[in-house]
């Protein structure tokens, strides 16, 4: 058998020498950092993106992340969440890891940012100033393996019954994430919703 049917063709997209953007806390850039030395300690606060994907009957796509993950590896997780790089605008780096990480395209809808702070053992921190998106697609998932271990739709009823079952799997942002859009932006689910039942 030829070895290189196992290899791994999907592309590498996250590098630790990557130049993330820092930031103060009403979101003014100052600075730019690898993202290894962003992640390491405390944290220092740099910009981020999370993404919130909906499939056609109104599930949300969810990802678990790969195992090769230095921080939160195989936790469940938000369809997306990444890192706009030096020189990059978030809605920009919101369509690229898109595409990256599950080969989708989809319109997006900016709801809010927010920033948090959260520690995974003595490895590191994510100390963040997130943006979160909303978008839905009927596209094809095409996993990066790099990325994501796992990934599954899931009913908003459904994640909320999980999340309050074993909130442990999922990860710190995600959980804070999930609970604002549905405490705040429920109407904006609604619309979404409706006007992906008006396509098919």
């Amino acid at each position: 058998m030829d070895s290189h049917l196992h290899e791994n063709t999907d592309e590498i997209v996250s590098f630790t020498s990557e130049q993330l953007i820092m930031v103060d806390s009403h979101d003014r850039e100052v600075g730019y950092e690898s993202k290894i030395i962003c992640h390491e300690g405390q944290g220092i606060l740099h910009r981020a993106l999370s993404l919130f994907i909906f499939n056609s009957i109104g599930e949300l796509l969810i990802q678990r992340r790969s195992g090769q993950k230095l921080l939160w590896p195989n936790y469940w997780s938000n369809s997306c969440c990444s890192h706009p790089r030096r020189g990059e605008t978030t809605d920009a780096a919101a369509h690229r890891r898109l595409e990256q990480e599950l080969r989708l395209t989809s319109e997006l809808r900016y709801l809010y940012k927010f920033q948090y702070q959260a520690r995974f053992g003595d490895i590191g921190s994510e100390h963040e100033l997130c943006w979160v998106y909303i978008g839905k697609s009927s596209e094809l998932v095409h996993v990066n393996s790099h990325e994501i271990s796992d990934w599954r739709y899931i009913s908003p009823a459904r994640l909320n019954q999980e999340i309050a079952e074993k909130p442990e799997v999922f990860t710190p942002w995600f959980k804070m994430e999930w609970k604002r859009i549905n405490r705040d932006y429920a109407s904006e689910l609604e619309k979404l919703n409706h006007a992906a039942q008006a396509v098919c």
